[in-house]
């Protein structure tokens, strides 16, 4: 059997995002799962590629065979007027036979996002996202209230998946709470990957 690993799939406009599934990948390593990181190039405002096709830094973009391989994924995105930003579902939009093939069906999956200010659209972002794992068949691990962080956030962090208050902070610089609530994320969504692949082999 290939290596399971935890693919976590976003995309970051002023790194907050970035910096969610970097502490997301924290938790997965923790428990000993290898992790692919990937984001997708932007886009025109004629909704096509317009970046090269290997970023000259930064995470590389990611592949319908990364999709498919993984054991697990995560996706991120900022939001965009309560939805997620147009470069991932340009992305996403395109994996129309990896759904009619069912090849991400019973993946686990979680959401992440980030918005600039408190009452922003996170959860209906988290469920805009959500909403593409659930009709690719994968099943859905949320940020359970068993993470003390969730409780005490006075920013952000929901039920749902992590997340991030911008507000007034531009540097896209997690408070310790939204690190937190990520980084037990990375590692619930590991143990249950782990879990799950054990139970199935």
């Amino acid at each position: 059997m290939h290596q399971k690993y935890l693919l976590i799939l976003f995309y970051s406009a002023t790194g907050a995002v970035k910096n969610l599934a970097h502490a997301i990948a924290d938790g997965a390593e923790k428990k000993g799962l290898e992790v692919k990181i990937r984001t997708v190039p932007k886009i025109s405002s004629v909704a096509e590629a317009v970046e090269a096709s290997i970023p000259e830094k930064g995470e590389i973009y990611c592949t319908k065979e990364d999709l498919i391989g993984c054991a697990g994924i995560a996706l991120g995105s900022p939001t965009r007027f309560g939805s997620m930003a147009a470069p991932l579902k340009y992305f996403l939009d395109s994996t129309g036979d990896i759904w009619s093939n069912n090849e991400l069906e019973n993946k686990l999956g979680c959401v992440f996002t980030s918005t600039g200010s408190m009452h922003g659209g996170q959860e209906i972002t988290l469920f805009n996202l959500m909403t593409y794992l659930l009709h690719q068949g994968v099943i859905f691990v949320g940020s359970p209230y068993s993470i003390p962080n969730l409780s005490s956030t006075k920013s952000g962090g929901t039920p749902y998946g992590p997340s991030h208050v911008a507000n007034t902070n531009k540097s896209g610089d997690l408070t310790s709470d939204e690190r937190e609530i990520a980084i037990a994320t990375g590692t619930r969504m590991a143990d249950l990957i782990l879990k799950f692949n054990k139970d199935e082999s």
